[in-house]
């Protein structure tokens, strides 16, 4: 059969240090490095896997997660189908950073886009302070899809894409999409007024 191959471009965004890269290589490489540097910029990556009938390529951007970077990310969120937002289950503080990144996203990122929420390392559950529950309960209340992963032991990696490919609105004959798209709760009329 010949299956019709869609790109699509997905922004990694979070803190530094939470594992945005490791995240990203296990996903690409299958491969995992405890002494990763930390992101300059942006990297780019790619993959491209079977979803049903479709082949879908994912144009990955993994941004930086330090501070000095935080201007450059609208250039790697604007146009990206899905955006996985990353914290770290053993950093409160990874987890508020995240709710400021679905806020900028609702405020100035595509209104269609996927967000995927993370709890990265979560093979360190003994160091948790950020309970599965409440990120669960959050990623619900903004209709995210939401994951605990380990890149270090390789969880939910794939998954994280897997459900991003079932968000994706399907590409009719005639080459637009249906109307599944996913909205991030806002119209453009009140694209300010949403808080929290």
């Amino acid at each position: 059969i010949d299956m019709s191959l869609r790109e699509l471009k997905v922004c990694l965004l979070g803190d530094t240090g939470v594992g945005k890269s490791s995240i990203v290589w296990r996903f690409v490489e299958d491969s995992f490095d405890p002494n990763i540097n930390p992101t300059i910029g942006a990297s780019f990556m790619t993959k491209t896997v079977q979803y049903q009938n479709e082949l879908h390529k994912f144009l990955i951007w993994d941004t930086a997660g330090q501070e000095r970077f935080r201007a450059l990310a609208p250039m790697y969120y604007r146009g990206s189908a899905a955006a996985i937002i990353v914290y770290d289950i053993t950093k409160e503080e990874t987890f508020q950073t995240l709710k400021n990144w679905v806020k900028e996203l609702r405020q100035h990122g595509p209104p269609n886009i996927v967000v995927a929420i993370a709890g990265n390392k979560c093979d360190l559950s003994d160091a948790r302070e950020v309970p599965e529950k409440d990120a669960k309960d959050y990623a619900d209340s903004i209709h995210a899809i939401f994951v605990e992963t380990s890149a270090k032991n390789a969880i939910n990696i794939n998954e994280v894409f897997i459900e991003i490919s079932k968000r994706i609105p399907v590409a009719d004959a005639a080459g637009g999409t249906s109307g599944k798209g996913f909205k991030l709760g806002r119209q453009a009329s009140e694209s300010r007024r949403m808080c929290c």
